[in-house]
Formats: C-alpha cells, structure tokens, sequence
C-alpha cells in the first residue's frame, strides 16, 4: 500500500466526507416536488425525507467520533464512506416512501461517522497556527461551497430524464465520489493513533442516541402532526436523559473508565462560546437554505431549475470571501466573523423588504450574492474559533460535539424557523418568508452577541 506524508493531499481526501455529507442535506430542497411525485408519498413522508437523514446524522455524531479515537480515524471514515455510497445507492433504487426514508436515515447514520474524522485530522495533521486556520478554512469553504452545489444539482437533476428519473441522479451522483474516495484514502491517508487500551462507551451511546432522538424528533414531526401529547412528552423525556447523560459521563470520568464525551471539554471557555455561536448560526444558515428554495418557487414564480442556478452567484462569492477570511482571521481575529455578520443582517433586512413578486432577477441575484459573501466572512472560521484551545488528545470527542451541535441546529432550523415559514405560508407565501427571516435575524443576533464574548486573539496573545 502507498501512503504520503503530504497532509494537504490528505485533507483534500477526507474533505470528500463533508462535501457529501452537506450536498446531500441540501440537495433535497429544490427536488422534493419531483421525488414525492416519483415515489407518490405524502407531505408527511417527504418531510421525513429531510429529517431522517438529519436525525440518524445528528444522532450518532458523537459516536462517530468517538469511534475514530478508538477504532482509528482513517478506518472509521473509510467504512462510513462506504457505508453512506451504499445507502445512497439504495436511496436512489427504493420503489416507495417507507424503503426512502430507511434508506436516508442509514445514508444520515454512516456520514456520522465519517464526518468527525475529517475534523479530527485537521486537529492532528495542523499543529502550526496559520496552517491550522487555512485547514478550518478549507473546511468550511467545503461546508458552504456543498450547501450551494446541493440546491444547483437539486434543481438541475430533478428536471433531468436520463435512462432514469431525474430525482434518482441526485442519489445516484454519490456513487463515483464514493468509489474514488475510498481508493484514495486506501492508497493515501495514514492511520492515527488508536486508543485501543481502553473500553469503548457503549451504554453512554445509547443514552445519547436515546436523548438526541427525543429532542429531535419531535421537534421535526410534531409540527406536521399537529403538536401531539407524544412530542411533548417526548421533549420531556429528552431533557431528563440528557441530565442523566451527563451525570453518567462524570462518573465514568471519576471512575478513570472511559466516557463518550469528556466533560472536561466543557471547562475551556472559548469552546463554549464557539458552540453556542455554531448552534444559532447553522440554525439560519439551514433554514435560510430551505425558505429561499421555496419562496424562490412558489412565492416568486421561479421554475427548479433557475432556482438552482440562482445560487451559483453566491456559492462563488461565499469561496472569494472564505478564502480572504481564512487569511484575514490570523491577524484580525473575530473582527472577520463581526464584520461578516453585519453583512449577513444587511442582506436578510433587504431580502424581507424586497422580495416580491416581480422584483428585478438581478437584485434577486444582488441579495442573494451578498448573503454568499457575508456568509463566507462567518461560516468557515466558526470551527476555528470553536476548536482553537482543544487539545489534540481530545479532537475526536471535540469533533463529535462540534459536528453534533451542527447537525441538530440544522434540524432545529428547518423544525423552528421552517416550522413559522410553513405556518404563515396558509396565509401568504410572501408574509412567510417575512416572518421566517425574522427569525434567521433572531439567530444572527445571538451569533453577534456570541462573538462579542470572544476575546480578540492573535497566536494566542490578546488584541
């Protein structure tokens, strides 16, 4: 077998995991009309068809990367790449709903565990500060740039016949990413050091599992249902296994056993903080994704397949401002992410006053390429600022909560912000997307207010 010290070349390799991982999320939005004609399902199903893919994604995260620690990293996310090429094979083959959403909830499930791990070779591979900063950078260019390229290949495939239905492509275009991955990461990615000496945490798996799916769960399905006795309790539920969750994890700590999450982590201020600000960010970031999608069609007329294409302009404006981010951070510090953020409330203020039917394509354009840019500014440096003081022996279980906070603002974004969106829309497509940013603003504030709290660091020193 070869192998390479270049750890760029690695990070190139493993960054496959994310770019799927995210494509995925988002390439459902714009198809959904066409796979719930495909598959005849209800509205129900198909928001299931977001959802279990979020829920078995969130639900395992820490998991994932928790199993890269002891298992080894390079393993762990050659079989979840594996694994997710698979179940999106089999996505693209079922025959109805039920085989659909399955499927996703598997597809969800293994990219829990190969995402972590690209997050914890950043942590390993990038020790030197400037390095590391460029890596998070590439990440979350990675992050934005596959949340962009899934709305573009939603609308393109799903208005695509060929020899198939169109909204098969859009599972079946994992395929020969996933097999020229996994040669790669064969040939190329060196193994990490495994923590084979001590037992892994089976019992706080299905405690966390158990908690993340109460919380989730009926946060995405009680809506649709109408806000049953069962989502309550189940929210309920959800809180006292956390609480035991933690508690279980302390004792395993005072115990010298070896517990899923290292309560430790939670003493490094900055990481706090940064989680915090990861949580309201994904939380707008995902349900801003999903409101444009829809008010793009129905609210302004716009067919697929232009609303697919409408998000290229700020895809490439999110690359130009994450790359000057990724350089700029070094020396300015969360002044980037600052200034990104107010320009993120500029373009969310204008979209809700402006946008209306018959509004010109170019400002459309225009608000959406400043959100691009803004957003680039924020996103890919969050990670940074999240992880910066996490030592390197915690990576894994520090990538598994960071990943796990991302993917349930996710689903918190598309149950909550998503939830307001659909309610309004009985009255007004345009009164809907009004109401819903109001909410995406809500989630930027307290994304400012976080960084306010951050001290301004150059290489650690204080600015």
């Amino acid at each position: 077998m070869k192998t390479t010290k270049n750890k760029w070349l690695e990070l190139i390799i493993v960054l496959s995991a994310p770019l799927l991982s995210v494509i995925d999320v988002f390439i459902i939005n714009i198809a959904i009309p066409t796979i719930k004609k495909g598959i005849h399902a209800t509205d129900g199903e198909m928001q299931f068809v977001i959802a279990g893919y979020l829920l078995g994604y969130a639900a395992f995260l820490i998991t994932g990367g928790r199993a890269g620690d002891h298992f080894g990293r390079k393993k762990v996310f050659f079989w979840g790449m594996f694994a997710f090429t698979v179940a999106s094979c089999l996505c693209g083959l079922s025959q109805s709903a039920l085989q659909l959403n399955v499927t996703r909830f598997f597809q969800g499930l293994s990219a829990s565990f190969m995402v972590p791990q690209t997050i914890a070779f950043i942590q390993i591979l990038f020790t030197d500060t400037r390095e590391r900063a460029k890596a998070f950078g590439l990440y979350g260019i990675t992050l934005g740039t596959a949340a962009a390229i899934g709305q573009v290949l939603g609308g393109y495939l799903s208005d695509t016949h060929w020899i198939i239905e169109g909204w098969r492509l859009v599972f079946f275009i994992n395929l020969p990413i996933g097999i020229v991955t996994l040669w790669a990461t064969y040939q190329y990615v060196n193994e990490t050091e495994k923590h084979e000496n001590t037992q892994f945490d089976y019992t706080g798996v299905l405690i966390l599992t158990l908690a993340l799916f109460s919380l989730i769960y009926p946060l995405i399905q009680g809506r649709e249902a109408g806000w049953p006795l069962w989502s309550f309790g189940l929210l309920g539920l959800s809180f006292i296994l956390f609480v035991f969750f933690i508690y279980n994890q302390k004792q395993k700590l005072t115990n010298n056993q070896n517990p899923l999450i290292d309560v430790r982590l939670f003493g490094i201020k900055d990481f706090n903080i940064g989680l915090i600000a990861v949580l309201f960010h994904f939380m707008l970031h995902t349900a801003y994704l999903l409101l444009s999608a829809v008010y793009l069609q129905n609210g302004l007329g716009i067919s697929a397949l232009d609303s697919g294409l409408y998000f290229i302009v700020p895809g490439i404006l999110f690359v130009i401002s994450s790359v000057m981010a990724s350089r700029l951070i070094v020396t300015y510090g969360k002044r980037v992410l600052q200034i990104g953020v107010a320009i993120l409330a500029v373009a969310f203020y204008f979209q809700m006053t402006l946008w209306k039917p018959g509004i010109s394509i170019g400002l459309v354009i225009g608000l959406m390429g400043m959100w691009g840019f803004g957003n680039g500014l924020v996103l890919p440096s969050l990670l940074n600022i999240a992880l910066k003081n996490v030592p390197s022996q915690y990576a894994g279980g520090a990538a598994g909560i960071y990943s796990t906070f991302q993917q349930t603002a996710s689903a918190l974004g598309v149950s909550l912000i998503g939830g307001v969106f659909f309610y309004f829309s009985k009255e007004s497509w345009q009164v809907a997307y009004h109401f819903g940013i109001i909410g995406i603003l809500v989630c930027l504030l307290m994304v400012g207010v976080m960084l306010q709290l951050l001290p301004v660091k150059q290489s650690g020193v204080d600015r």
